[in-house]
């Protein structure tokens, strides 16, 4: 499986996923249940917050652009809006959006993000 939902209000997104032990342990997760995951602004190019849990890391050096899901630190979800250069593993990217539409999705404040498996 390659592609995860990522529901934040009542949009559900599609999400393609990266390929390293970090997803796999992702979607081992998922299998058993959805993750939420309470979210909030930070630096005006990100929404951020904690997994609840502990991933393995693969950190690159990476530079994001608008959608890429990131874990950071190993336990948190972090979703792009604006780029960002920093050292990151990555998770995946929501397909089919402009940087536009997810800015207004994603909106100003705090929002909660439920990322699932879909159903096969």
């Amino acid at each position: 499986m390659k592609s995860m939902n990522v529901k934040i209000g009542d949009k559900v997104l599609m999400a393609t996923l990266a390929d390293n032990s970090s997803v796999e342990a992702l979607k081992n997760a998922l299998s058993k249940a959805p993750i939420t995951v309470d979210m909030h602004d930070y630096g005006k190019m990100e929404k951020v917050g904690p997994l609840g849990q502990d991933f393995p890391r693969n950190d690159e050096s990476i530079t994001t652009e608008a959608g890429d899901i990131i874990l950071y630190q190993g336990n948190a979800l972090v979703i792009y809006y604006a780029p960002n250069s920093w050292n990151f593993t990555r998770l995946g990217k929501i397909d089919n959006i402009t940087p536009p539409e997810l800015k207004g999705i994603l909106g100003s404040g705090n929002i909660t993000v439920t990322l699932s498996l879909p159903h096969n």
